[in-house]
């Protein structure tokens, strides 16, 4: 079986969307729960404790803020 190796990041993570939306620890969590219950604006994959954002999602919705 061959090792599935990928070349780019497909997921956010909690860090990264504190970083580009330039909010604290605790509302990323908060938000990315509403976010994952509602299924909108943007995909948010919850493994766990652990929540994964889409990059595709994430980047297109933000894209639609901007025009």
């Amino acid at each position: 079986m061959e090792d599935i190796i990928f070349k780019e990041r497909k997921f956010y993570n909690v860090k990264d969307i504190q970083n580009i939306l330039g909010i604290g620890r605790s509302r990323a969590y908060e938000y990315l729960k509403e976010v994952q219950k509602t299924g909108e604006p943007f995909k948010v994959i919850k493994i766990g404790t652990i929540y994964k954002i889409p990059i595709q999602s994430f980047n297109n919705w933000i894209q639609s803020m901007s025009e």
